[in-house]
């Protein structure tokens, strides 16, 4: 039977951006690629992979014009991080048009943007459930 839930498919007609978004303004490490295919400069933005380990869940993000398009519709991500009001600051700092965190109904903080696809990504600080 099934014994890990290893990552998500999304796909993108801009897959540099959404790359970009991820590892250059929310820090989230590229950990591989899966693509054999490479630009003239020799990068490759199609089958991404990125996380924070790879025995952890993934994002891979693929090239849409290549593959079609692998989920139906925008997701939600949900990060955490140690300092929310931090986090916003420095994804602010990097060009981002972000609000502020909020405070929730269930008292606490989270921090709410858009990746360049329009998939929503949620910051909650560690500890909230």
């Amino acid at each position: 039977m099934i014994t890990i839930f290893c990552g998500m498919n999304i796909s993108s007609k801009n897959p540099e951006a959404m790359v970009r978004f991820y590892t250059d303004v929310l820090g989230i490490p590229a950990l591989a690629n899966k693509s054999p295919d490479t630009t003239a400069s020799g990068e490759s933005y199609d089958g991404t992979e990125i996380g924070f380990d790879p025995m952890q869940t993934r994002i891979f993000i693929w090239d849409e014009n290549k593959w079609g398009k692998s989920n139906s519709g925008t997701v939600t991500f949900v990060f955490k991080c140690e300092d929310i009001d931090m986090t916003y600051k420095n994804i602010k700092e990097k060009g981002v048009d972000v609000a502020p965190p909020v405070l929730t109904q269930y008292g606490g903080k989270e921090l709410a943007l858009k990746d360049p696809d329009g998939n929503k990504v949620l910051i909650l600080p560690v500890g909230i459930v």
